[in-house]
């Protein structure tokens, strides 16, 4: 009995504090998330991030013990930041499940970006210049992101052509559809993620046989390439145990250290 005790309080004052630093961290991550998106977004408190157009939305509980599955298919706002982006670290293989940026609140990117198969995706679209030979591509404006697109090719295009070739021609950047494995709406579905060449490109479905085999983490992406997106608030699937490395998606408020 005195063992079992002695394990209860010692779970009890474990959960206790790490209570204690997911709120914080919460607080941390909706101050990001608030910060990211302030054209719209206005505040928010314990329970809820508010809109400028009078919007109040539940940001969800922070569950240590939800499942992955769990937080792929059904993600609260803060499941969003359950898992944290490594902004600047060298490239390696991420451990299983780590997957910073897959948890996505459907109903938080719908009213960020509207619902693609409305139209309403589609008229926020805005050209941006992609090398090379004057190209560009199609994403949206909102929240500013047609602009940082557009610093990203300025400084691709100072890459030596070894490096800068993997950048083109683009795979595509509006797509409204799900995501193969989630049946949850893709981040091209709202025209703000991008793929990159296909030729220099991996994705962990193509590797593990529709993964139906075990994910071997593989990955042709140059480190410069990387850096160039992250530096403007697009993160990089190719952080992702279930990887796609020729994938960037903006999202800022998981960029920040």
């Amino acid at each position: 009995m005195t063992v079992s005790l002695r394990f209860l309080s010692a779970s009890l004052i474990t959960c206790f504090f790490v209570g204690a630093t997911t709120r914080a961290e919460s607080a941390d991550d909706l101050d990001a998330l608030v910060a990211a998106y302030s054209d719209v977004l206005v505040g928010h408190d314990a329970s809820n991030i508010y809109w400028k157009d009078g919007t109040v939305m539940p940001v969800g509980n922070a569950e240590p013990l939800k499942s992955f599955q769990q937080r792929i298919v059904n993600a609260s706002i803060l499941d969003q930041f359950y898992q944290k982006y490594p902004v600047g670290k060298a490239i390696a293989p991420p451990s299983n499940d780590f997957d910073p940026g897959r948890f996505r609140n459907e109903a938080f990117f719908q009213k960020l970006y509207g619902d693609c198969r409305t139209g309403a995706v589609s008229r926020n679209l805005k050209s941006v210049p992609w090398f090379p030979n004057g190209q560009s591509v199609k994403i949206t404006a909102l929240h500013g992101i047609a602009d940082h697109l557009a610093k990203v090719s300025a400084e691709i295009e100072k890459l030596p052509e070894r490096i800068r070739r993997a950048a083109y021609p683009i795979a595509g950047v509006l797509s409204c559809r799900p995501v193969a494995d989630t049946g949850k709406m893709s981040m091209h579905a709202y025209g703000a993620a991008i793929d990159l060449n296909l030729t220099y490109s991996d994705y962990w479905i193509w590797q593990s046989k529709g993964g139906k085999q075990d994910i071997r983490y593989r990955n042709r992406m140059p480190p410069e390439i990387v850096d160039i997106f992250e530096r403007h608030g697009f993160i990089w699937g190719g952080r992702w145990y279930h990887f796609d490395t020729m994938h960037f998606e903006y999202r800022p408020e998981l960029l920040v250290q």
